[in-house]
């Protein structure tokens, strides 16, 4: 890797992530298995369609994953079962039987060596199992009341609570629970978990802009750090690319609660895949944190989503962070998990196709945004998308996002996308870059790490089948790697002002950088903690941020970005 560019993208990593970044050394590390342990979000999972949907949908959702003999057990909402892995990176999917595996919101808590499950949607059962690899679970307990989005949580002391709430109007609540019977002992309300008047992330909308609609409070989540309690909690709506966590703080499972003003501390309101919210926080086996939650398609159905992993740590002065900086480009899943320095080469580049749907041009494979989407006119062998990156690049690595035009698919699966990628530096001589010819599978969000870095121009993705009906469809073929181009001009000039009638609001602008392709607005109400952050695209400079806390000071950078790296920007501004 380039050292001047290593440089410049692991500077801004550092100043805008709350994880700590190894220096350049490590970080540049060449040889096979670096590569092997990165990761993108979406993360690449063979996501379930919907059982009974109009129009087939994929979903996964509502994350909760858990530690047990050695390995990761991730239970989403919908996927009639759940996935367990070993590294975060290779999972293994697991059809469950004897509890209800088609309701929303399922927890699972490990305790006295088994795993305890249970869900949302007016169920009271718990489900018990000693071995999560067979599938199969057994009723534990009837809890006799029901709970919405539920979390069920193990205090260090041997006391069992649940945590819940999901609606528009009441509050959340917590419900301490005998660890024999489950039954309830004591139960108190936590409306802390809601103020829409004072908080622009909660407000409904993707850019936080339809107080109309009434925001949902839901999707809680329990961590205890060092004696302190950290309540999580999800707003406005799954839907919506401003879905995030915001936390609570008690020094008493039963609280009362105080509202953290660094919330959200898990957002992720603009890229190719936004939102960040009803996810889960739990501890890696190295024993650092890490963050996995639920992001918005929402384009067939309110509930099309996906997963991402976002690393996550609690700092020195009790603060809860979540890094979702670039967070849909590729990172690192160990050492120091930070962005691998591999940039976006395909967005806005000139394509060209076999065939397009009318309303599915070409170009919509490469717009970063998961919620278009090209698709030929059929799934027939031979449909091609091909793209020119304008000059030659450095190819590290592929995400094929494919859209499942006219699928007629409901439920599980077993039908698999064949499809061979080529790279060419002329267009007329091609060497195959990933050949899924006879191997394929069913992952609608390939992510495909080369196993060297390759030159070239023009890429070409050429359909061999697509599953389950559908047409050859893509919402992005996006090409991580470096360009030629130098990074860009340092930003200057940064000026803000907030909105004196609603303190929710501030508007931020700055000067145009030289060789600027887009620009990450960072801020947070910790000046050393820039951990909230908005992409910027197409020329603008200027921002209208919507999601502050009222009466909470902020600090602001304007980072610069182009494919040849990122440019850290100048000391933050106050937004007060």
């Amino acid at each position: 890797m380039n050292q001047s560019l290593l440089l410049t993208t692991l500077t801004s990593c550092l100043l805008c992530s709350p994880l700590t970044i190894a220096a350049s050394a490590q970080q540049d590390r060449g040889h096979q298995e670096a590569r092997d342990y990165t990761y993108c979000n979406p993360i690449d999972l063979p996501y379930r369609f919907a059982i009974n949907a109009k129009v087939p949908w994929r979903e996964a959702a509502d994350p909760t994953v858990v530690l047990f003999h050695g390995e990761y057990w991730l239970f989403p909402s919908k996927t009639g079962g759940y996935f367990h892995s070993k590294d975060l990176l290779q999972w293994s999917f697991v059809e469950a039987l004897g509890y209800s595996a088609e309701n929303y919101a399922p927890t699972a808590l490990v305790m006295d060596n088994k795993v305890y499950l249970t869900s949302g949607e007016g169920n009271t059962k718990l489900w018990v199992t000693d071995d999560p690899a067979s599938g199969k679970w057994t009723i534990a307990a009837d809890f006799g009341i029901a709970f919405g989005d539920p979390d069920l949580f193990l205090d260090d002391d041997g006391r069992l609570y649940m945590y819940d709430g999901v609606d528009d109007k009441t509050p959340l609540r917590v419900t301490e629970l005998n660890r024999k019977t489950f039954q309830k002992i004591r139960q108190a309300e936590i409306p802390q978990g809601r103020s829409e008047a004072t908080r622009g992330w909660e407000i409904s909308g993707d850019k936080s802009d339809q107080p109309e609609i009434p925001a949902w409070i839901e999707g809680s989540w329990m961590n205890k750090h060092d004696g302190t309690y950290y309540l999580q909690f999800a707003a406005p709506g799954t839907q919506f690319k401003t879905y995030g966590d915001g936390v609570l703080t008690s020094k008493d499972p039963m609280g009362p609660f105080t509202y953290a003003p660094y919330s959200p501390f898990s957002f992720k309101p603009t890229g190719f895949i936004s939102g960040a919210g009803h996810s889960s926080t739990f501890a890696a086996l190295d024993k650092r944190y890490w963050h996995i939650a639920s992001m918005s398609i929402s384009r067939r159905h309110p509930f099309e989503r996906r997963l991402g992993l976002f690393p996550a740590e609690f700092t020195h002065h009790g603060q809860l962070v979540t890094d979702t900086y670039l967070g849909d480009y590729p990172h690192y899943i160990s050492g120091n998990r930070s962005l691998v320095g591999w940039m976006l080469l395909s967005r806005r580049k000139p394509v060209t196709a076999s065939s397009a749907m009318e309303g599915h041009s070409p170009e919509l494979a490469t717009d970063e945004d998961v919620r278009t989407w090209w698709s030929a006119k059929s799934g027939d062998p031979g449909e091609w998308l091909q793209m020119d990156l304008e000059s030659e690049k450095t190819i590290e690595a592929f995400q094929i996002n494919f859209a499942d035009e006219g699928s007629s698919q409901l439920g599980l699966t077993n039908d698999v996308y064949r499809y061979v990628l080529e790279v060419s530096s002329d267009s007329h001589t091609w060497h195959i870059a990933v050949n899924h010819e006879k191997d394929g599978r069913d992952g609608p969000d390939d992510y495909e790490v080369l196993p060297l870095p390759t030159r070239g121009r023009y890429i070409r993705v050429r359909n061999i089948h697509s599953p389950n009906g559908a047409k050859f469809s893509l919402s992005d073929l996006r090409v991580f790697g470096r360009g030629s181009l130098a990074p860009p001009e340092k930003v200057s000039g940064i000026e803000v002002r907030r909105d004196p009638n609603d303190g929710r609001h501030a508007t931020v602008t700055w000067k145009l950088s030289q060789r600027a392709e887009f620009y990450i607005v960072r801020l947070g109400a910790n000046s050393k903690k820039l951990t909230l952050n908005y992409q910027v695209y197409d020329g603008a400079t200027t921002l209208m941020i919507p999601s502050l806390n009222s009466g909470v000071s902020y600090s602001v950078t304007v980072d610069a970005v182009n494919e040849g790296g990122i440019k850290p920007g100048p000391p933050p501004v106050t937004i007060r």
